[in-house]
């Protein structure tokens, strides 16, 4: 079988949406698109009309680009008022029988029960750590034999209202929703290293209108935050600095200015119109010197955030978004950090551009889900992958209604 996923990030700024082929553990993009998005504010529906045409936009590219149609895929679910709780489980083996995955989503199953209220839904279940018999600390226990399994996990819940806004949404669009995620999640599943498997660290995600911050413990992420302020700052302050239009803001941001003042030349400059149909002159230093100060506003109060998080030691700090791929923000980033602090950077071919983190990341979580369940799944039945790849080479459960148990589940 040909192991084929979707995952569809719904941004405030954009939708992006990936198609990607794993093969042997490495993932190859298909296809990815971004669509500027309508009707979503903070990873929320706000207006339903507006965000069912800006997903629908974002299917239909892709869908031209693939030549198959989209039905199912992996969709990023809001982190507002997420709450983490560390659960335990405990199941009674047969002696005579090795543990596979099923003795594992059963003990997985045992650790939520009654541990999820019912006005909200299960978005992760992670495992801490498992004990087979008297040997504790066990990262996976498939192949052991013993006559207990016991497991320690986080779980995350969010309300089931803002999750069955995002699902209700693709299900209009025809896509279903086989799993969600946060984008956090995304983000370190795409930055995922031995070190941060092994440490503890932040991934901060600089949104267009957020700023999250998210703090991970050997790769379970165990805090998370989102502040108000985003990319969108900088736009704001363009706009009200040369008077000019929103669209003439950002084109300035992503297409002229440089993130940091050293790289900019002054001797360069652009003309504008602004609001008043009057011709300015904007020089490049000026500009950079705006976008790398509200950058390091950004940035200080993501390092504030971390030491309000955590008080633990932290080995590694990791930011990406959009606005992390403006030339010398790596430079800005050392200045308010330090050298633990870097950039991700992308190096998959299709999706070499940091808005598309969290999108990859997630395709990347999907797949680590069905190998640690011990399943095999694809998004496309076999004639779909045979042609979807084919034409890609030539070109280059538990007992209720929650809907990320649909096809596989988190135990079954």
């Amino acid at each position: 079988m040909k192991k084929i996923y979707t995952s569809i990030d719904l941004g405030s700024y954009g939708i992006k949406m990936i198609a990607s082929e794993c093969v042997n553990g490495a993932f190859h993009v298909l296809a990815a698109t971004n669509v500027r998005s309508k009707g979503i504010k903070n990873g929320n529906i706000s207006d339903v009309e507006e965000a069912l045409n800006s997903l629908q936009k974002a299917k239909q590219n892709l869908e031209e680009m693939l030549g198959v149609p989209i039905n199912q895929a992996v969709v990023s679910a809001p982190s507002e008022e997420i709450d983490f709780n560390i659960v335990s489980g405990e199941i009674v083996l047969n002696p005579e029988n090795i543990i596979n995955s099923e003795e594992i989503a059963k003990v997985l199953h045992e650790a939520i029960l009654g541990n999820v209220a019912d006005e909200r839904e299960l978005v992760t279940v992670m495992p801490i750590s498992f004990h087979v018999d008297g040997k504790e600390g066990v990262k996976d226990p498939k192949g052991m034999m013993g006559e207990k399994l016991m497991v320690k996990a986080v779980i995350t819940t969010i309300p089931k209202q803002r999750l069955k806004q995002v699902l209700n949404l693709l299900r209009t669009c025809g896509i279903m929703p086989v799993d969600v995620c946060f984008k956090a999640v995304g983000d370190y599943f795409e930055a995922k290293s031995p070190v941060t498997d092994n440490e503890v660290g932040a991934i901060i995600n600089l949104g267009y209108d957020n700023l999250e911050v998210s703090i991970f413990n050997k790769g379970i992420m165990i805090k998370n935050e989102k502040l108000g302020v985003g990319s969108k700052e900088i736009d704001m302050e363009i706009m009200r600095k040369y008077f000019v239009k929103k669209g003439t803001a950002r084109s300035l941001k992503e297409n002229f200015a440089i993130s940091n003042t050293r790289y900019a030349d002054a001797s360069d400059y652009i003309e504008v119109v602004n609001r008043n149909q009057e011709k300015v002159m904007i020089g490049q230093l000026e500009i950079s010197e705006l976008v790398e100060n509200k950058i390091v506003e950004l940035l200080k109060l993501a390092k504030k955030q971390i030491n309000i998080l955590t008080n633990r030691e932290i080995s590694y700090i990791i930011i990406t978004g959009g606005i992390s791929e403006l030339a010398g923000f790596q430079y800005v980033v050392e200045n308010v950090f330090d050298r633990r602090a870097t950039t991700l950077d992308i190096r998959t071919m299709g999706v070499r551009n940091n808005m598309y983190s969290s999108a990859f990341g997630m395709i990347k979580y999907f797949y680590y889900k069905l190998e640690s369940r011990g399943k095999t799944y694809s998004m496309f039945n076999e004639s779909q992958a045979e042609e979807l790849v084919s034409t890609n080479r030539k070109m280059s459960g538990m007992a209720n209604d929650s809907i990320i148990h649909k096809v596989f589940g988190y135990f079954s």
